[in-house]
């Protein structure tokens, strides 16, 4: 190589700078050239906590909650980062899953022949930490060795077990990934991790927050709560898992004032501007999807500025954690309710937790320390003082940790190891021609791969020894079950939480929650469940209207408009009535409208009935007088025929209107109008006779006139006859063409249906109408020319009189029947006839009967003939 540079160096005729250059770095890699391939850096990670084993499983818990960050000079090698705040919860995760190695390594029907081991490290729930104990896991040194390290040699561990935080779970899976090791969460719950895309190795035995944002979205419809507040920790857990319960709610008609982010790094001012949010809000429910360890800053601000009487309801991450359950916070958090991990009960476990030996165990002694404040002798690696050994204390820790229904995540840990040791036993169950693999081979004992275990992981079925079944489905989730807790104060004064309901997702749709039949206690220690509405609900007879620049779940309640119903509260429109139908008082029902018509019953038609009849009987009285007296001058006088005849049709006339009252029927609609108008004529026509016979009587008696002969009796009845007969054709013709007809007139009122006939052809009734006016404007013109024609008794006058009152009553008829509603119509129309009727009979006829019942001298022909 060397002498390849020369050559170089000396044809292109290099600078002497830059052939320094070359050699220096042609120098430097034959240097590194000559290192390992792998050089590690620093001191290597050691587990905290572990043990060999045939197939080894690693494990992240976070022993710790807070992360001390070292000041970085750049100018020496970092230092490690350590932890505080020790959390004895996940102490005892990680000492369950050591329980359940043990567990697994003592049975004989499970890995026979093989044992399994752990390697266990701290997190402190920070990132960094996280990823760096999963690189240490898969490519872990031996303790003392610092070089000559090969970069292709296997994973050092089979699979893992962590971590407890949703982000720092996605880390890992993340790095866990490309390697094919398979991952198992047994407290990370973001939706987001059920993405096989971009975590192919991840499972879980913690539900998804997919399943636990429907549960509480589905807790929120139950009690009817439609005005809610939110609050989530600023993190892939809070913001994933409000975002599915954001949009399950708002499918559900509920409305969210207001949803804030909160974090316990946030400065103050940031927790103020919270707690000053929930002070000025309306809705009485909130929703937080947090951590405890976020939310425990938020409540202390709550508690000092007094924030009391709040309905909350809260997340896996928080409802159960027994820091929170201290008797301070019950004054913000009392009556809280939410969803849990179900409280599975693992069998020897508790006694393992009290066999515990704090000898020779630092990360327990630790804990003793933290938690029961024994005093140690010494600090470092140094054995911890015999106070914090002795067993008393670590009884202490049991009681106060164990005795607790908070710690359920426990059984996550125990499925963990057993999915990982039934899926192990099924590998090596595999008989040759019977595997999966290329050529149906199996998985050789000393040579496993973590992708071959990671095949069997997807397909493990199995039911626990306190008869649990567990298995995946496609996205590495278990099946979603929670119990429903509510925190009580016990008569100790201290917060106990109650299961008070189930949710199940693999039950139906609709059936999923279900409630015992345990007593709630809600904030404020009430027993009533509280109000959580921006509006109250529409009683039926009303709708619902959107106010403006609100939420939906913000509106006023409009009444339904006359002929529509609502008979669901919270309608969002009014039904409308069919047309037969109207409205009750409430709104609320639809019922059929009162038919209206003239009946005999009422009042109005039994007046009515009563003055036809009446009119009848005087006309035929009449007739009768003048039957007894027809050889009487006054009746041979004025013609007795047409007199008889009138009289007849004055009959008619009256009796005509009973026609008019009544429910309309086919029969009774066309029998009303064309006897009205065929009779009206026929009266009309014998006084138009009459009023000629009187004329020409007169025109007579001048010397020479012949007149009479022209107009004899025969003359009169054809022209009765011929008037009468136009009237009777128009008539006909109506019925034919377009007759009248029952109608429902449900129009004019909105509240009732008016039964009514249909005139059919309106400008046929109006001719029928016109042709009466044409007739009765002729009588009067005539009898007005003749009304001072020389004769004591004049008939002509009292024709002209009551052919005033006929026109009279008939033109006003015309704008009060258009103007009358309902049967006021009909009846407007049946005092017209008896108007006119009565007018015609009284005017022409009770001059006569006066004379001829009380004034018999008069009935003479001289009297007549004004001689006397």
């Amino acid at each position: 190589m060397l002498i390849c540079v020369s050559i170089f160096i000396v044809y292109n005729k290099v600078d002497p700078f830059e052939m320094l250059f070359l050699v220096v770095t042609l120098i430097t890699l034959l240097i590194r050239a000559e290192e390992p391939a792998c050089r590690l850096h620093g001191d290597p990670d050691l587990p905290l906590l572990s043990k060999d084993g045939d197939i080894i499983i690693g494990g992240i818990f976070s022993f710790h909650s807070t992360p001390l960050y070292a000041n970085l000079t750049f100018q020496d090698m970092p230092q490690s980062i350590t932890c505080k705040d020790a959390n004895i919860k996940e102490f005892l995760f990680a000492q369950t899953m050591i329980f359940a190695t043990e567990e697994i390594n003592n049975r004989t029907d499970l890995l026979p022949g093989l044992s399994l081991g752990y390697k266990i490290y701290d997190d402190c729930r920070y990132m960094p930490l996280a990823i760096r104990a999963a690189m240490a896991l898969m490519n872990q040194p031996e303790e003392g060795t610092t070089s000559n390290i090969t970069c292709n040699k296997k994973s050092s561990v089979h699979a893992m077990i962590g971590t407890s935080d949703s982000s720092t779970t996605r880390g890992v899976a993340s790095s866990t990934g490309p390697l094919n090791i398979p991952l198992v969460s047994y407290y990370a719950t973001c939706a987001c991790l059920s993405n096989k895309k971009e975590f192919p190795t991840f499972f879980r035995t913690i539900p998804s927050d997919y399943y636990q944002s429907r549960a509480l979205a589905q807790l929120v419809k139950h009690f009817g709560w439609t005005w809610i507040g939110a609050i989530r920790t600023d993190s892939d857990y809070g913001n994933t898992g409000m975002a599915t319960f954001l949009q399950t709610v708002q499918q559900e008609g509920v409305c969210v004032e207001y949803s804030e982010a909160i974090v316990r790094a946030s400065p103050r001012q940031k927790v103020l501007q919270l707690v000053d949010v929930i002070k000025r809000s309306s809705s009485k429910v909130i929703v937080a999807f947090a951590s405890f360890v976020d939310l425990e800053f938020l409540v202390q601000e709550l508690l000092v500025q007094k924030v009391f009487g709040l309905q909350w309801i809260g997340s896996e991450g928080w409802i159960s954690n027994e820091y929170l359950a201290i008797p301070e916070n019950y004054k913000v958090l009392g009556g809280a309710i939410g969803c849990v991990i179900n409280n599975d009960i693992i069998p020897g476990l508790d006694d393992f937790f009290q066999s515990l030996n704090p000898s020779g165990n630092q990360v327990l002694n630790e804990f003793l320390r933290t938690t029961t404040g024994c005093a140690s002798s010494a600090v470092g690696n140094a054995t911890y003082g015999n106070s914090c050994s002795s067993f008393e204390n670590t009884r202490k820790i049991n009681i106060q940790y164990t005795d607790v229904p908070e710690l359920r995540i426990t059984s996550n840990v125990y499925k963990a190891m057993y999915a990982f040791a039934h899926s192990l036993h099924k590998m090596y169950a595999c008989q040759d021609s019977e595997g999966i693999f290329p050529n149906q081979t199996c998985v050789k004992k000393n040579g496993m791969d973590p992708w071959q275990l990671l095949h069997y992981m997807k397909k493990v079925n199995f039911t626990t020894k306190y008869g649990e079944k567990v298995y995946f489905d496609e996205n590495g989730d278990p099946v979603a079950r929670y119990d429903l807790i509510n925190w009580q104060l016990s008569k100790e004064s201290t917060i106990k939480f109650i299961t008070v309901g189930l949710y199940d997702a693999s039950l139906p749709d609709g059936q999923q929650f279900l409630m015992n039949n345990v007593s709630i206690v809600w904030a404020g220690d009430q027993k009533k469940v509280p109000k959580a509405v921006c509006s109250e609900s529409c009683s039926v007879g009303t709708r619902k209207a959107i106010q403006k620049g609100r939420p939906a779940c913000c509106f006023d309640c409009i009444p339904c408009a006359e002929g529509e119903i609502s008979n669901v509260t919270d309608s969002i429109e009014c039904i409308k009535c069919p047309m037969e139908h109207t409205t009750n008082h409430q709104r609320d029902m639809c019922i059929l409208k009162d038919i209206e018509f003239l009946s005999f019953g009422e009042i109005m038609g039994v007046l009515l009935v009563v003055f036809s009849l009446l009119g009848a009987c005087i006309t035929i009285a009449i007739a009768l007088v003048f039957f007894l007296h027809r050889d009487t001058p006054i009746v041979k006088a004025n013609n007795s025929e047409l007199s008889f005849l009138l009289l007849f049709s004055l009959t008619l006339c009256f009796l005509c209107s009973l026609t008019f009252i009544g429910q309309p029927t086919d029969w009774s609609c066309m029998l009303r109008h064309t006897a009205f108008g065929i009779t009206f004529v026929l009266c009309i026509s014998c006084v138009l006779g009459k009023t000629i016979v009187v004329l020409m009587a007169f025109r007579a008696t001048l010397p020479g006139s012949n007149m009479m002969k022209w107009f004899g009796p025969t003359q009169q009845r054809l022209s009765v006859f011929s008037l009468t007969f136009i009237q009777m054709l128009i008539c006909t013709l109506w019925l034919i063409l377009s007759p009248p007809f029952p109608n429902k007139n449900m129009v004019h009122y909105k509240d009732k249906i008016i039964m009514e006939c249909d005139l059919g052809s309106t400008a046929v009734f109006y001719g029928v109408l016109g042709y009466i006016g044409f007739l009765s404007s002729m009588c009067f013109v005539l009898s007005f020319l003749a009304r001072k024609l020389p004769d004591n008794f004049n008939e002509a006058k009292y024709i002209t009189f009551s052919m005033l009152i006929f026109c009279a009553v008939w033109i006003t008829f015309i704008p009060a029947y258009i103007s009358s509603p309902g049967k006021y119509t009909v009846a407007v129309e049946i005092f017209a006839i008896l108007a006119s009727s009565f007018g015609l009979l009284f005017s022409i006829f009770i001059p006569k009967c006066y004379i001829i019942l009380l004034k018999p001298e008069r009935n003479t022909k001289k009297f007549l003939m004004g001689k006397v």
